[in-house]
């Protein structure tokens, strides 16, 4: 099948308006997890978050950040920044694997189900001292996927803390559905658009660092988002996008899909095509 050749970090917002969509959280029903536990599955349903967890060891990941290093080189000479890579299982053989590495579904299978999609990969790097901030906001907000059942697995590429620009959440605030949010322009410092004001009425604020290597996983609706990198230590992550096999995607944006486990309707999802390089 013929394949994307890119997807915006900010769809536009006037085309997904039109997708009807059914905007909920849907609790994991996993009574035997097979890499989690069942405490795992109770926090996931009340936090809407788990982390961190394991994935990578130190050479694994060290050769990660070094095919990332590399891409990164290469995307900054073409004048991209470093928020820009999008989509990068569609172009990337090494990150379309990395979407399909059975520990990483092994876990959002447990959450899941054992029919599973995986249709993003973005790399999230800020630079030492960048001074962008990803304000709070929903991922379910760009996604033209309903019902939302999707979820993101952040892997951290560096180290991240606070210090540098770390990942926050308000745990518990994914069972709010749609929170109501303020639109911000290109110049404002905001990676994203988006910003969700007062989100402490929504959930309790924690901070998620994690060492390079480790993962988390957080829901579509779960508040997020993380302040300037102000240090000078560089914190890359890259998010890699799944949701259950009966999700429905509009807009193209099945295109982007990759059977990662179990069985998928070719109607739904065609299945992406891995890279050549």
């Amino acid at each position: 099948m013929q394949q994307p050749t890119d997807f915006a970090i900010i769809p536009d917002r006037d085309s997904i308006g039109t997708v009807d969509r059914t905007i909920q959280f849907f609790p994991s029903q996993t009574t035997a997890p097979k890499r989690l536990r069942t405490d795992d599955i109770k926090r996931w349903n009340e936090t809407g978050f788990l982390g961190p967890l394991d994935v990578y060891d130190e050479a694994e990941i060290t050769d990660i950040r070094k095919f990332f290093d590399d891409l990164l080189q290469k995307t900054l000479a073409e004048g991209k920044d470093s928020y820009s890579i999008s989509s990068a299982h569609l172009k990337h053989a090494r990150v379309y694997d990395m979407l399909r590495d059975h520990r990483i579904v092994d876990y959002v299978s447990d959450l899941l189900g054992q029919d599973v999609i995986g249709w993003g990969a973005h790399f999230f790097c800020k630079m030492p001292g960048d001074g962008k901030r990803v304000d709070w906001h929903q991922d379910c907000s760009y996604w033209p996927l309903t019902p939302t059942k999707a979820v993101t697995v952040w892997l951290a590429i560096d180290d991240a803390d606070l210090e540098n620009g770390g990942m926050e959440i308000f745990a518990g605030s994914h069972t709010n559905g749609l929170i109501d949010f303020e639109t911000s322009d290109a110049g404002s410092g905001n990676v994203l658009d988006q910003t969700v004001e007062n989100p402490e009425q929504y959930g309790t604020r924690m901070h998620t660092p994690l060492n390079a290597g480790q993962i988390s996983i957080h829901s579509d609706l779960l508040l997020h988002g993380s302040a300037p990198n102000d240090s000078g230590r560089r914190r890359c992550g890259l998010t890699l996008r799944y949701c259950p096999a009966d999700v429905t995607a509009y807009l193209g944006w099945q295109a982007k899909g990759v059977p990662v486990r179990g069985k998928a309707d070719p109607e739904l999802w065609p299945g992406a095509s891995r890279p050549a390089e």
